[in-house]
């Protein structure tokens, strides 16, 4: 069968590679190329994007906090004054007037109250008196020893001239050594009159109550008019104190840590106090000693805390809660920020930046609690996604939950 050639120079390829007579193809194929560059670029833009956005959580990287050491064990205690002393008289007597009030900053060897001294100073002058008149007689036999000294020498004198007896000589010796033992007897009863002085003086003395040491009157014990005395007395009617004197250099907080956990503290471990009063503020402290000896009844060991610095509100029997630190752990000490355990992925984290979701490698240090201290990768600020989900792909498109 012979061919028409006619017909076969008719036929053309399509551009989809379909052999076909119609001339629209050939109109057509002069779009081919830029058709499939077209395309192309669509699957390349929709392939990360084409799904809906993954709706992520995301927190923010903080500045890590100022210090980054551990609490190991927390204790609560009270605040004490190591001196403390209900100041009173060393001898019985009446009240005659009280010189300070509570709240009255006082010093060392401030006058605080005064009692009767009626009798003490009748027993002074007394004293005064006698040592007068065992100096008066102690002058008599002064001057009477100068005078056997004298007639001594005279009939010494006399005797070697031989124009008197032995016996007038021996005599007027015997007159010097009688009155010189004579002389130190008075000296020695001179003494004793002087030593009555001093005492009945220390019982005057003892009459005025002054302030063993610089501090705060915290409470008023005595008035003017009642009897005072260094024991109990009378039924309960005896006051036994002036008032009660608070040195508060001595500030400082005694705590109960369970037996079974005092291995965990040290001297000079720092400690971070709470006071029930303040619980706002943290003061720093430190461990003075741990006392060494438990309470049987609570099981408990006292601890003695300093804090660093005391301030005036910080007032005697107040309650404190105490966080004893590690010392051997400061994670933050170079930390860039802190972020969520939840947010690490192996060695890297997933953040949000400009609505897609970006890995990032990041270092970090131990755990402290719920938070990482980032070393190095992020900064603060970041927003970094908690608790990543396995569908996340690099270049997603992500949304915050809720919004």
């Amino acid at each position: 069968m012979a061919l028409d050639q006619d017909a076969l120079s008719a036929l053309k390829r399509s551009p989809l590679g379909v052999v076909s007579r119609d001339p629209r193809w050939r109109r057509l194929s002069a779009w081919r190329w830029p058709f499939l560059v077209l395309v192309a670029l669509l699957v390349w833009w929709v392939r990360p994007w084409g799904h809906a956005p993954i709706a992520v959580d995301v927190v923010v990287v903080s500045a890590p906090p100022a210090s980054g050491r551990a609490t190991i064990l927390n204790a609560s205690g009270y605040v004490v004054a190591r001196r403390l002393a209900t100041v009173a008289s060393k001898v019985t007597g009446r009240v005659m007037e009280v010189d300070v009030d509570e709240g009255m900053q006082v010093a060392e060897g401030q006058v605080l109250a005064k009692l009767d001294t009626a009798t003490a100073a009748a027993s002074y002058q007394v004293a005064l008196s006698e040592r007068m008149a065992a100096e008066r007689s102690l002058s008599e036999t002064e001057v009477r020893l100068r005078d056997a000294k004298r007639m001594q020498s005279r009939n010494q004198e006399l005797h070697q001239r031989q124009l008197v007896a032995q016996s007038v000589l021996d005599t007027s010796v015997a007159d010097v050594d009688a009155l010189e033992a004579h002389l130190r007897q008075q000296q020695s009863q001179v003494a004793v009159a002087a030593s009555a002085v001093r005492s009945r003086q220390q019982d005057l003395d003892d009459l005025v109550i002054r302030a063993p040491f610089a501090g705060v009157v915290i409470t008023k014990d005595a008035q003017p008019g009642e009897m005072v005395s260094p024991i109990s007395a009378g039924g309960g009617f005896t006051r036994t104190g002036i008032a009660t004197l608070v040195d508060m250099a001595s500030r400082e907080l005694e705590v109960d840590v369970n037996e079974a956990f005092i291995h965990r503290v040290h001297e000079g471990q720092p400690v971070e106090a709470v006071l029930d009063a303040y619980p706002e503020t943290d003061w720093a402290a430190h461990v003075i000693r741990v006392v060494p000896t438990a309470d049987r009844q609570k099981a408990t060991v006292k601890v003695r805390i300093a804090l660093d610095h005391l301030e005036p509100r910080v007032l005697p029997d107040m309650g404190v809660k105490v966080r004893f630190l590690d010392v051997q752990t400061d994670v933050y000490a170079h930390a860039l920020g802190t972020i969520p355990a939840e947010a690490l992925v192996g060695d890297h984290v997933w953040m949000v930046i400009s609505g897609h979701a970006r890995t990032r490698a990041v270092k970090v240090g131990p755990t402290l609690g719920n938070e990482l201290p980032v070393l190095e990768g992020l900064a603060v600020g970041d927003h970094v996604i908690v608790k990543p989900s396995a569908a996340l792909i690099e270049g997603a498109s992500v949304t915050l939950k809720g919004d």
